[in-house]
């Protein structure tokens, strides 16, 4: 039942627990110091009409008529509030008679009254008229100390109920108020989780609950722009991809419309040659010798679009050697540029994605190079880094970066579709690309996380 209960009904409910215990407890202890107090306020009125009937009856014996002065004793004494006094001898008791009053409102209850003082106490003083031996009991009667201490008690009651009661409302009232901002923190969450990031929460109530709901706000602010970040990720990889369809679609139709309509004009001349009787052998050849040219550059064009679709070896070679085609290729084709490629062997696994993203990069990068930069010295590095922690944790990352000492960048220079379209690959990797453009060249530096899965 408790774990039902919210946070503001248990504070409510503890705090009602704790006065209602502390006036129990206060309760208890007026109780438990009630017969004590009625016991010594007993005994010290038994004591004091003790002496006061022994100075009273000292000069009994000479009063005219004894018997009827004691009479007159005992009945002036039974006006005592705590006391009753009666007269006994040998033979007759004659006691005397207590008046009670009916109905005392004040008057405390049986189990009180026998709690505190379940039995009188009476005391008997002998006493001597004409030499005959007599008595006076003295009996106590704590009434109306009784009936003090038990108003104390319902007083006290009252007054601490009332106490509680009205501290128990201010503080529902202040717990409320400080807790009202828990409320619209759920809303907001809920919201939230609904997909309204525009939902914020107004910070109220104590301080931590205001820097809640300020971060909480942020927290909304930012998944919102995450969110659109990821909408227009989303529209750039569509869009890309279809940009990449097209210039494939095109490239084909370009290179291999021209090459099948010359087989297919080879083709037809083999077949009108195979017809004639004694056909000429130097045109044989020569019509296969152009078939065979053609099914070259087809093989050619056929790798360069592979190449560009998935390198080829990366996924057997691994990527050290991949890259290492790469820049033997590069320099093949532009021996007058120095290029410097260090993995470090420490990297360890990457994992695919992240492989065939450190390939793109340095593809990209070199492609650039050689055709913008007009640079004669490029350097390759890739080694491991940290990352500080982010959207998802601390793993490890691969730097990659690629330097040249070409011109740089011009001022107000946009990336290109390559650039853009690799450095929207490494975000949607969780990984940073950052291009740094000068006098003395451009650097392409970008962080992989590792282990990356398609």
């Amino acid at each position: 039942m408790w774990q039902k209960l919210s946070l503001r009904a248990r504070i409510n409910l503890l705090l009602a627990l704790i006065l209602a215990l502390g006036l129990g407890i206060n309760i208890a202890r007026l109780v438990l110091e009630a017969g004590p107090r009625v016991q010594a306020e007993d005994q010290s009125v038994i004591r004091l009409a003790r002496e006061f009937v022994a100075t009273i009856v000292a000069g009994l014996d000479e009063a005219p008529d004894p018997d009827a002065r004691l009479d007159q004793i005992v009945e002036d004494l039974s006006r005592l509030r705590h006391v009753s006094i009666s007269r006994q001898d040998d033979a007759t008791a004659k006691p005397a008679e207590r008046a009670e009053e009916a109905g005392d409102p004040r008057a405390p209850p049986e189990w009180f009254v026998a709690l505190v003082h379940p039995e009188q106490t009476s005391v008997r003083v002998p006493i001597s008229v004409h030499g005959k031996p007599q008595s006076l009991v003295i009996t106590s009667h704590p009434d109306d100390e009784m009936a003090e201490i038990w108003d104390g008690i319902v007083t006290q009651l009252e007054v601490g109920s009332a106490i509680a009661v009205a501290l128990l409302l201010v503080t529902m009232l202040v717990v409320g108020r400080a807790l009202a901002p828990l409320e619209a923190l759920s809303q907001a969450m809920t919201g939230i989780e609904a997909g309204d990031y525009d939902a914020r929460v107004e910070p109220g109530g104590s301080p931590e609950l205001a820097a809640i709901c300020a971060k909480l706000n942020h927290l909304a602010a930012t998944l919102g722009d995450a969110v659109d970040s990821k909408r227009q990720l989303a529209e750039r990889a569509v869009s890309l991809q279809d940009s990449e369809r097209k210039e494939i679609a095109r490239e084909l139709h370009d290179e291999f419309g021209p090459y099948l309509f010359a087989l297919r004009a080879h083709a037809g001349a083999l077949n009108r040659l195979s017809e004639v009787e004694k056909p000429d052998p130097s045109a044989l050849r020569k019509h296969g010798n152009a078939i065979l040219e053609q099914v070259n550059a087809l093989q050619q064009f056929t790798r360069r679009i592979l190449e560009r679709l998935r390198p080829v070896g990366l996924a057997e070679l691994g990527l050290a050697e991949a890259l290492g085609a790469l820049v033997r290729m590069w320099g093949e084709s532009h021996p007058e540029v120095e290029i410097d490629s260090r993995i470090s062997p420490d990297l360890g696994e990457t994992g695919e994605m992240a492989e065939l993203t450190i390939y793109r990069i340095v593809q990209e990068a070199l492609t650039n190079v050689f055709r913008h930069a007009g640079a004669t010295e490029v350097d390759i590095v890739i080694e491991p880094a940290e990352r500080q922690a982010g959207p998802r944790g601390s793993r490890g990352c691969a730097l990659v970066r690629v330097r040249d000492n070409g011109r740089g960048m011009l001022g107000d220079h946009r990336l290109g579709r390559g650039l853009s379209g690799m450095r929207e690959r490494i975000l949607a990797l969780g990984g940073t690309l950052n291009i740094t453009s000068g006098d003395d060249g451009v650097t392409v530096e970008a962080l992989v996380p590792k282990a990356a899965r398609a």
